[in-house]
Parts: C-alpha cells; sequence; structure tokens
C-alpha cells in the first residue's frame, strides 16, 4: 500500500471498537520488524518517530532525519500489503511539526499540554491548521502523563489528569483530529511502584462527549520475560513495571484507539542483544547481532496487535 492519513486508520478503528498500535522506531531495524509484524498478523500499524529520532537520523540535523525517516517508512509501506501510517510522536514546537509535514509524515502530534490551558490551545489550532493544509493529521494532549496509583488522592487526580468538560472546549477550539487524554500512564519503564490503576470512568466521559479516536501514551507493558532476560545479562532495570495487557484490553473497550509503544521495543531488542553478545564473543557482524533483537520487537509487536484486536483489519 502506502503510506495512509493516520485519521483514516483511526476513524475506522473509532467505528469499529478496536485499537491500532503505534510503534517507535529510531534506526532500520525496528521498522523492519514493525512492518514484518503487521503484515503476518495482517493489522494496520502507526509508526512513529520522535523529535529525537530525527535528530539521530539527521545526524542533528531534524529536517534532515525526518526526510531519512519518511523515505524508509515510505519504501516500506509501498510494497506492504496493510495500511501503514508514519506519525511524529510529542512534537513540541512548530518546526518540528513542518519538518514532519513537509517530510510527507501522515500525521503530527503537537504536545503543549504543559503550557497553560489558553496557551495549548493556541498553538494547537496553528499546527491544525498548517496540517490540514497538507492533508496531514493531528493529534494533542491534555494532562499530564504521572502514573496514577490505588492510593492517589482524588484532588490529586483532578489536578493531572484530563477535565473532561475541558476536552470538548478544547476539540472544539482546535479542530484536533485526536485526542491523547491523561488517564493514569506515564512513559518509561518505571511507570508504577505498586499496581497500575486508570481512570476509565474519566476515559468514558470524554469518549462520550468527543466522540473522537482517542490515544493512549505511556502505554508499554514492560514485559517481565524481557526485563528479566536483560537483566540477566547485565542490565539494571530492576523494578521495571509497565500496563498490563488487561488494562489495555479495557482501554480499548472504553474507547482508546491508538496505543503508544516504545519501551517495550527498547526493552526487546536489548535483552536480545545482550544475549547475543554474551554467547557469541567472537561475533563482529552487526546483522547477526541485531537478528535477535529484530525478532523480538516483532514477537512484541505481534503481541500487542492481538490483545488491541486489530488483527485482520484491513
Amino acid at each position: 500500500m502506502y503510506v495512509k492519513n493516520t485519521k483514516e486508520i483511526l476513524d475506522k478503528a473509532n467505528k469499529d471498537y478496536y485499537g491500532v498500535g503505534a510503534f517507535n522506531i529510531n534506526n532500520l531495524e525496528f521498522l523492519q520488524a514493525i512492518i514484518e509484524a503487521a503484515v503476518e498478523k495482517m493489522s494496520p500499524v502507526i509508526v512513529e518517530t520522535s523529535e529525537g529520532a530525527m535528530s539521530y537520523a539527521g545526524n542533528g540535523d531534524f529536517r534532515r532525519g525526518a526526510r531519512v525517516l519518511a523515505g524508509m517508512v515510505m519504501e516500506f509501506a509501498e510494497d506492504a500489503p496493510v495500511p501503514v501510517a508514519l506519525h511524529l510522536d510529542h512534537g513540541h514546537d512548530i518546526e518540528h511539526a513542518m519538518a514532519a509535514i513537509q517530510a510527507g509524515y501522515s500525521s503530527v502530534m503537537i504536545d503543549a499540554s504543559a503550557k497553560p490551558y489558553e496557551e495549548n490551545v493556541k498553538i494547537t489550532a496553528e499546527i491544525v491548521r498548517f496540517a490540514h493544509a497538507a492533508n496531514t493529521s493531528v493529534e494533542a494532549e491534555l494532562g499530564k502523563l504521572v502514573g496514577i496509583e490505588d492510593n492517589v488522592s482524588v484532588s490529586e487526580r483532578d489536578a493531572t489528569l484530563v477535565d473532561p468538560d475541558e476536552a470538548k472546549n478544547f476539540v472544539e477550539r482546535t479542530g484536533v483530529d485526536f485526542l491523547a487524554p491523561a488517564i493514569g500512564t506515564s512513559h518509561g519503564a518505571f511507570k508504577f511502584k505498586g499496581e497500575a490503576k486508570l481512570d476509565f470512568d474519566r476515559l468514558k466521559k470524554v469518549k462520550q462527549i468527543t466522540k473522537m479516536p482517542l490515544v493512549l501514551h505511556g502505554a508499554s507493558s514492560v514485559l517481565p520475560r524481557y526485563v528479566k532476560e536483560a537483566n540477566d545479562y547485565g542490565a539494571k532495570i530492576e523494578g521495571a513495571k509497565g500496563v498490563p495487557y488487561d488494562i489495555l484490553k479495557e482501554s480499548v473497550k472504553y474507547g482508546i484507539n491508538k496505543i503508544n509503544t516504545d519501551t517495550d521495543l527498547r526493552v526487546a531488542f536489548l535483552a536480545e542483544l545482550r544475549k547475543a553478545l554474551h554467547d557469541d564473543a567472537s561475533q563482529i557482524d552487526p546483522r547477526k547481532l541485531f537478528k535477535p533483537g529484530m525478532n523480538a520487537i516483532k514477537e512484541v509487536v505481534m503481541e500487542r496487535i492481538d490483545v488491541l484486536g486489530s488483527a485482520g483489519k484491513c
């Protein structure tokens, strides 16, 4: 197929009640594994890059990096029998968003959630105007990703999580195509000290009010088997904990349609790379050292596709 507008993929997921995985890449190996998994499961897939990935791919020049990453994704998407989208994850300014739009990304996220509400509305609306003129869809975020747990007070929740009424006002004033409401997750491998607890009542209200595709950030599950393997071969990520599969399924049930995943891929890849380096200390071919990690990424992506319900939804 070709790189599709992300809105097309998510509008279908919203209509048919399933989730689509959005997977971050920094290099060719991650991209190949993600596309292979999506094709095997016949699932739509969203490939994401961060601002940092753009800079990395461009050797410090994020505009060149955006073109490099877009070229790679477009090349693989052209031959893939599944819909593939390319998304800028957590764009924090107009320069990075415009670089992605000009490079051919099918959607961009403008994350002005740390700014005062009215400033967030103004910045997001400006990005929407530029993006829609180029047939690029836009994601924005409301609330803060802080990793809410059982022992957090009601006042603390209300201060950090999305306000459903504010979400309605925000969507109407900005014209965004999909929204990431903060409901209790956080980024990274150490999301929770205790048990994960997302605010599904808040999620249901946002869905009912906006009726649009919703996004879950900080959604990696931080799979114990890969955490253990990584630690067995020298990593130091004891206590890493993510969002369990059953909670992801509940999130999709109550309105989440795009589920972001980055940490899971990193942990799986590096666990297998550490093992490969240990098992064959004489190996100097990076392709052979990277292959087990690529296979692990593919396995993780296929598992998440099954959990989110997007298998066979092309």
